[in-house]
């Protein structure tokens, strides 16, 4: 077993004696609760037993802890995403995505505006495609000019002048892959059934 394991293993007793004496409890009032002798417990905290799920269990039940708890397993760290939004010419985009590099995720917001902004075409290098989940986006693009209600998709070419805003000047709510270098979104149609 490395080192790392054994240290793991040597601290468990400590660890198990000072919550017990934390929680006032003595060998008795525990062998009570856990169903394990006083002897087997006295020996797990000193060391000279060591630890199995089989003890680890109750005690983890008794004390009312997670097992990690009792053997000091590392944290995993909070799994939660915690987005940061980006605020780009009147405009909030919250990053889905946090690869380097490739296609980015956004989901991009739109407040509202009385009267309805005014196009303001821009260029920039890569490749975006968005779907609008909310409002009505007005979408300018060269000499076309659209309006994509929920559910409606459009995939362009970024070198083209473009501008995305409310087609009402109500708040609009987008998802949008942006490929910096050009990278397109693939799409795979159903395969026929025969």
């Amino acid at each position: 077993m490395t080192d790392d394991f054994e240290d793991v293993l040597h601290a468990v007793g400590p660890r198990l004696r000072a919550l017990r004496r934390n929680r006032g409890l003595t060998l008795a009032e525990l062998a009570v609760t856990t169903g394990v002798s006083e002897s087997t417990l006295s020996r797990l905290e000193s060391g000279q037993r060591r630890a199995t799920l089989e003890l680890l269990l109750p005690l983890a039940r008794a004390y009312r802890v997670p097992l990690d708890d009792l053997v000091g397993a590392p944290r995993t760290g909070d799994p939660r995403v915690h987005l940061t939004p980006l605020h780009r010419h009147g405009m909030t985009f919250v990053p889905l995505s946090r690869r380097p590099g490739g296609m980015q995720a956004y989901k991009m917001i739109i407040p509202s505006s009385d009267p309805p902004l005014e196009p303001d075409h821009r260029t920039h290098d890569g490749h975006e495609w968005l779907y609008v989940l909310h409002g009505h986006l007005r979408l300018v693009l060269g000499e076309h000019d659209l309006v994509l209600p929920p559910g409606e998709a459009a995939e362009f070419d970024t070198t083209l002048p473009h501008w995305l805003g409310s087609a009402d000047g109500k708040a609009v709510e987008l998802l949008i892959l942006f490929g910096r270098h050009g990278e397109r979104t693939h799409l795979r149609a159903r395969a026929e059934r025969a």
